[in-house]
């Protein structure tokens, strides 16, 4: 079902940006960087770092928290919230070639920017199929990746709820923009659930409602990406509000309406698309329940000056994922141990624990 958008940019998310003053940059870096020096040597996934974190981001301007947490309670059309001008650190490392920094030490106040926008969201958490599980990854561009339909090509990415196979999906997507493409020409782009909807037919609303699509499990995922789940439908909840499951690289329709359906929204989205060219400091907020995320193309010269986005996840309802996770741990368990329907298993294992 491959498509990019043609023709115009996206139209911006200026409505739902935040710019940060240059004093207030620099006064949340000083305050990010006291907290990261405190636990320099903990490992991220911790919960004595994590609460750091999270009591770091009343460092932020009221006006930042107060949208982060309206739009964590109540979204808006565009399913995104753009902070620009956030801290990063000063002296940045050449971008891993790898698509691993290794210890987030070496980048504290970037690391804390993340983990404390993310914190008034959600509640941080991993999948230890994905990154290593790593609570927060690196997306760059890695040689011999370049077509790949993850976050390590530049080939246009398909629009895609983020983990929308797992069980445990991420709530929200923070993405910390590092370094921009070399080319400054690239889009990240989201498509909102509330904009696209006026342009759907009656008939392709009902389609989307039924549980005839399926979807394949990333090959992000490792040894879980042969995986698919049980029949799903597109939109569900509210008719007014839904939420919104859609991945255009891999989502089967499992009936011939469900594949006409499927096509009258990837059309309506690509004319519905809102984006940005992140630039250093931007951090994009998405929400994943209602929005839909992809990436225009860019060039990469693989010469450790690439574009570098750092990526961190969080969900509403930690607690609803204790029985996939390690005591204290905020990164699931492997997808070829949960499965793909393991609601009730986890309900049992959370119960006789």
């Amino acid at each position: 079902m491959g498509s990019e958008p043609a023709g115009a940019d996206p139209r911006p998310l200026d409505d739902v940006a935040i710019p940060l003053t240059d004093s207030e940059r620099e006064a949340i870096r000083g305050g990010f960087d006291r907290f990261a020096r405190a636990r320099v040597n903990a490992v991220l996934d911790s919960e004595e770092l994590l609460v750091d974190a999270e009591l770091a981001g009343r460092a932020l301007p009221d006006r930042v928290i107060s949208a982060l947490r309206h739009f964590r309670r109540y979204g808006n059309g565009a399913g995104a919230l753009l902070i620009r001008n956030a801290p990063v650190d000063t002296d940045l490392p050449a971008t891993p070639q790898d698509g691993y920094v290794g210890h987030w030490n070496e980048i504290p106040v970037s690391t804390f920017t993340q983990l404390a926008v993310a914190s008034q969201v959600g509640d941080v958490i991993a999948y230890a199929d994905e990154k290593d599980g790593n609570l927060i990854q690196d997306v760059v561009p890695i040689k011999g990746a370049r077509q790949r339909q993850e976050n390590s090509g530049t080939v246009y990415l398909e629009l895609h709820t983020e983990n929308g196979f797992h069980p445990h999906k991420p709530d929200f997507i923070t993405l910390l923009c590092l370094r921009p493409d070399h080319d400054r020409t690239s889009h990240t782009v989201v498509g909102g659930v509330a904009e696209v909807l006026p342009k759907l037919s009656e008939w392709c609303v009902s389609a989307l409602r039924r549980k005839e699509f399926r979807l394949r499990v990333s090959s992000s995922f490792g040894a879980g990406a042969d995986l698919e789940t049980p029949s799903v439908a597109v939109l569900s909840g509210p008719v007014g509000a839904p939420e919104f499951l859609a991945d255009f690289h891999t989502m089967e329709p499992l009936t011939p309406d469900a594949a006409v359906a499927l096509d009258e929204l990837k059309q309506a989205l690509l004319t519905s698309l809102r984006g940005a060219k992140l630039d250093t400091g931007d951090l994009l907020v998405i929400d994943n329940r209602t929005a839909v995320h992809g990436r225009t193309p860019f060039a990469a010269r693989y010469d450790e000056t690439d574009r570098w986005l750092r990526r961190c996840f969080a969900v509403s309802d930690l607690r609803r994922s204790r029985g996939i996770r390690a005591p204290g741990s905020r990164v699931c368990e492997p997808l070829t141990v949960v499965g793909l329907s393991c609601t009730v298993a986890e309900e049992l294992r959370c119960t006789t624990s």
